[in-house]
């Protein structure tokens, strides 16, 4: 039977790159994993394996960390653009490149001296601990005309510990979960937009304050619903940054429900007045949707928030 080629793509994924900018003493760090993804007129690499259209994957690996230096790294997204701009416009077989990106964040050690006297963090200029938080992520499409901007995060853990119920639901011969009227709620957040800039460069995003802005909206809303669901609380965080951020036009959640269960301290003689619970790390439920500003149609794949 015979056979055609389908969609195809290649390059160097997950390059790690540390750009450290030197302000006189005082040192800023952009730590950036990079993915390059190209795709074109590949068929012949395919058929015969003639190399003549394919740019090697170990130089796009180099362009990734000669372009940190020349161009430096002012945000994931403008980096990706940079480089997502580089290889359609410079290699004619090439159409299209996709630019993924994790960025880990660092900040500043506070320290204090013998006397226990706090030096403050604008005293601390080149000493760095790794965040414990969220990883930023962020994926450019380019073309060779229109762009595409994703970004993101994942692994943001957040917690209420009361304000959130669960009950009304659904009950057949099955079911054995009790209701709860004054329960934690905690979730691992992984959350991606998509940006409604696609060419105008001169109109291009502020892409940090946007990620911050995203990011405080996002948390705000968590803290301040009062949840009767995980899928409503998901949908609030969805609205706030729909609605306070005109540059984005879809945001998609996965977010596992961590469940935290009340421990039966009865055969010990205990009330447990919803303050011992067993935090259980799987099963767990997992409430995944899309947010979306009226009149847009959805553009986030379903399985972005698994990268």
């Amino acid at each position: 039977m015979p056979t055609i080629l389908g969609q195809n793509q290649y390059g160097k994924a997950e390059n790690r790159v540390v750009k450290i900018t030197r302000d006189g003493d005082t040192h800023h760090i952009k730590d950036l994993n990079v993915s390059v993804a190209l795709s074109g007129d590949m068929d012949d690499v395919h058929y015969s394996g003639s190399n003549a259209n394919v740019l090697p994957t170990d130089t796009t690996k180099n362009t990734v960390y000669a372009f940190a230096k020349e161009h430096g790294i002012e945000s994931a997204e403008q980096f990706g653009i940079h480089l997502a701009r580089h290889f359609v416009s410079s290699q004619a077989p090439i159409h299209r490149a996709r630019i993924r990106i994790e960025e880990y964040s660092w900040e500043r050690i506070a320290t204090s001296d013998g006397n226990s006297r706090f030096i403050g963090a604008d005293e601390v200029k080149h000493s760095f601990v790794r965040k414990g938080q969220e990883t930023r992520v962020s994926q450019i499409t380019y073309d060779g005309e229109r762009w595409e901007v994703i970004s993101g995060l994942k692994d943001l853990t957040v917690m209420n510990s009361t304000n959130s119920e669960f009950w009304g639901y659904v009950k057949d011969r099955y079911t054995t979960l009790k209701e709860a009227y004054d329960r934690i709620l905690a979730t691992d957040v992984s959350a991606r937009w998509r940006y409604n800039w696609t060419s105008d460069e001169h109109r291009m995003p502020n892409w940090e304050k946007s990620y911050e802005q995203a990011r405080k909206h996002m948390l705000h809303a968590f803290a301040e619903t009062y949840s009767l669901s995980l899928q409503q609380t998901l949908y609030q965080m969805g609205s706030r940054v729909i609605n306070s951020r005109s540059e984005i036009d879809e945001i998609r959640f996965s977010l596992p429900n961590n469940h935290h269960f009340l421990v039966d301290l009865e055969p010990f003689g205990l009330k447990n007045d919803n303050e011992v619970y067993f935090a259980a790390d799987r099963p767990y439920g997992l409430i995944e949707a899309t947010v979306l500003r009226d009149g847009v149609e959805p553009k986030i794949p379903v399985d972005m928030t698994n990268l």
